[in-house]
């Protein structure tokens, strides 16, 4: 099945950048390095080769226009086949398997069978079962595996491989070890990339879990809980195909953090996916204004849902006798049947497509007393031309005539089931009909009905109960346009009132149409830093994902937003119950050991309970700290950051201070990122100036904050601390 080869002294390191960063010594391990990158290198020329015949083949398939539908999504299934095979430029192999009984197994970023039918598999994608031994074999489980190589690749030529005996020999205590750290080590530039050919196995585990329920996963700084949820999305999207005809939701903390992970899905081969925040989530609506911790502390609560569900319930018009108007006489529907024909329509249907049931069923009803008022109409007057015809026979009876046989039966005044159903369809395009019923149960606009709602401090007090007085007069006081908190009552609401018959958005690209369409249902949902998420956040991703496939990453010791919660079992149980199951990341590969030493007592003072992660890797750069004065601020700053930008040049510098000097800071840093705590999440550069950390510590929830600020470097942390008097002579 696989190609067999006999298994080459493999030494841990083996290449350019081996673990302790120096080259191999003796004369036979340069050979072994040379003869294992040439193996390498070999084997990566003919995966190239395969790899550009078929989309050469597959371009030529495309280039035929489409005659029909199913045409048409074959090509679709082409074009993203082409374009995966296409973006596996980079990293095309980055794996190799060798099987205790001597089979070879390559993992790259595709798969890909050798030429001919039925050709024998070339190159195993990552997501697939086969490459799973690649990310959790051990010397205590190989799995089969008898050797893992890591092969280090730039552009078209390989560059290094690492190889990782499974036979016992060795003690490493991370996967791939070599390729890990040289990885962590590279200059940071932006943007993140993928992470297929350095998954480490607790990561890997929790990337193919089982997505039919909520999955919580905990996890520290740097310990790749973003690259976890990514990989994840890539590797469902992979083994479940159904997934890709409903698109997958990723939600993330800020539109910076989308900018920065935007590469990672695409360069997976990875399109039907929609990113965005819960800000973003309904596409017309903007937020235009901050406020209070208070107030979005208030918002958040999952009271709201309740509250809104009674007060739209409260708007649905009540049964009551109606007089309608049609050809110039008017029907009666009495109240019984209204309230019948109410409550079927209703049965748990949003406010609009409750008010369309039962405009049909109006229609319906309007039908059927026309026409039964003209039936006893017809009946009255057929029983009085009886009484006619009766005098006139006893008439000519007595004049001896012959006696008439017409009776009333010859006049038949009953419509019958096809003029009832085209008096219907004249009643339903009925322009006066349908004033009547817009003006009895009147189309509602969203936005404004929680403008109405949110201002009017007796229907708050009816319909949220649990607020005190001074939280009810807090919300009445704020006007609009809407602030973050808003965003999710907006949305209970408008899914609470429905659609009012517009077109649902068409185009190619599924991910386009999801995006555009509010009420859509994803197949899975992703969501970065949920320990952010308010109760009634959670509530905006449930209706998205009904089915709960969802993945929720984040540090719930990193919590910063006005909620209350401090574990994930109050953040989820409004949402969750106790319906989700927890996993979690205890590794931290970003930040180094020396920064990590510095957050336990930090940690400690924001109140956590957990364990930090345990750094694995060293910078060998002791965090450093400058105290200056306030008004020494913005020369201090600006020489930081110059050294730092000097020191780490090709790679990248990030600034975090307190909210209130970020203004100050940005017009003297144009050039670097200048963020709060906050605004980093999920963020991560070569170096971090992290300027007053005392100011942050302050802020509402700062000990967290102060927690993500120190946590974002991969290399070297400065700080910037405030006095009254200089540190300098």
């Amino acid at each position: 099945m696989h190609r067999k080869s006999a298994l080459s002294n493999g030494t841990a390191g083996v290449g350019e950048g081996a673990p302790d960063g120096q080259p191999p010594t003796s004369t036979a391990e340069g050979a072994a390095r040379r003869s294992a990158v040439a193996e390498e290198q070999a084997f990566l020329d003919v995966a190239t080769a395969r790899r550009d015949r078929l989309a050469d083949h597959l371009q030529v398939e495309l280039s035929s226009e489409a005659q029909d539908a199913l045409e048409r999504a074959r090509q679709r299934m082409l074009r993203q086949q082409y374009d995966e095979l296409r973006r596996a430029e980079e990293g095309l192999v980055f794996g190799r398997l060798d099987g205790l009984d001597g089979t070879v197994r390559h993992v790259g970023r595709v798969g890909l069978r050798n030429d001919g039918e039925g050709g024998e598999p070339l190159l195993v994608d990552w997501r697939a079962p086969a490459a799973r031994p690649f990310y959790t074999a051990t010397a205590v489980d190989p799995q089969g595996q008898a050797r893992r190589r890591h092969i280090r690749t730039t552009g078209s030529a390989v560059v290094g491989v690492d190889d990782e005996p499974l036979d016992g020999t060795t003690t490493a205590e991370l996967v791939g070890e070599g390729a890990l750290l040289a990885a962590l080590g590279q200059r940071r530039t932006g943007h993140m990339s993928t992470a297929i050919s350095t998954l480490q196995r607790e990561q890997d585990d929790i990337i193919r879990a089982e997505a039919t329920g909520p999955l919580v996963v905990q996890g520290g700084p740097g310990t790749g809980k973003t690259v976890v949820a990514l990989h994840r999305v890539a590797y469902l999207l992979f083994t479940y195909r159904k997934l890709a005809d409903q698109a997958v939701l990723v939600l993330g903390p800020s539109p910076r953090f989308l900018q920065y992970i935007a590469q990672v899905l695409p360069a997976l081969g990875e399109t039907a996916v929609v990113s965005a925040t819960c800000d973003t989530l309904l596409a017309d609506v903007q937020v235009g204004r901050d406020e209070s911790r208070l107030l979005a502390e208030i918002k958040g609560r999952a009271l709201w849902q309740p509250a809104l569900e009674s007060y739209v319930a409260s708007l649905l018009p009540r049964p009551r006798e109606l007089k309608l108007r049609w050809e110039g006489d008017f029907y009666v529907i009495p109240p019984a049947t209204v309230a019948q024909a109410l409550a079927s329509a209703v049965q748990g249907r949003p406010y609009h497509r409750a008010r369309a049931v039962f405009a049909e069923q109006l229609h319906h009803l309007l039908a059927d007393v026309v026409a039964e008022q003209r039936e006893a109409l017809m009946e009255e007057m057929e029983e009085g031309f009886e009484d006619i015809l009766a005098r006139v026979d006893r008439s000519m009876e007595q004049d001896h005539q012959p006696t008439r046989t017409s009776t009333g039966s010859d006049v038949d005044g009953l419509l019958s089931e096809e003029e009832v159903e085209q008096l219907r369809c004249r009643i339903a395009e009925n322009a006066t009909i349908a004033r009547f019923i817009e003006a009895w149960w009147p189309t509602l606009d969203p936005e404004t009905l929680l403008g109405d709602f949110l201002t009017d401090r007796a229907l708050l007090a009816r319909f949220t109960p649990q607020l005190s007085p001074e939280e009810i007069t807090a919300v009445a006081a704020e006007p609009a346009p809407w602030a973050s908190s808003d965003i999710p009552l907006l949305d209970a609401l408008a899914d609470l009132l429905g659609e009012v018959d517009t077109p649902q958005p068409q185009g190619e690209f599924l991910a386009e149409r999801a995006r555009r369409q509010r009420g859509w249902v994803y197949g899975h949902v992703v969501i970065d830093e949920a320990q952010e998420l308010s109760e009634m956040q959670w509530q905006m991703v449930l209706r998205r994902c009904p089915s709960r496939s969802i993945t929720a990453v984040g540090d719930i010791d990193q919590a910063e937003a006005a909620h209350r919660h401090t574990t994930w079992a109050q953040a989820v149980q409004a949402a969750f119950g106790d319906r989700w199951t927890g996993a979690e990341l205890t590794i931290c590969y970003r930040t180094p050991r020396e920064v990590m030493d510095l957050t336990e007592p930090v940690l400690k003072r924001a109140g956590s309970h957990n364990t930090p992660p345990r750094a694995v890797r060293s910078s060998g750069i002791a965090p450093w700290e400058l105290a200056i004065t306030p008004a020494e601020l913005a020369g201090a700053a600006v020489e930081a950051v110059r050294q730092l930008r000097l020191r780490w040049h090709g790679g990248t510098v990030g600034v975090i201070a307190p909210a209130t000097r970020i203004a100050e800071l940005s017009a003297v840093l144009s050039d670097v990122p200048v963020l709060t705590a906050t605004q980093s999440k999920g963020l991560e550069w070569d170096a971090t100036l992290l300027i007053d950390p005392q100011g942050i510590a302050a802020e509402p929830r700062g000990w967290n904050g102060l927690y993500v600020a120190l946590t974002r470097c991969t290399q070297e942390l400065g700080q910037l601390t405030l006095t009254q008097q200089s540190a300098h002579p």
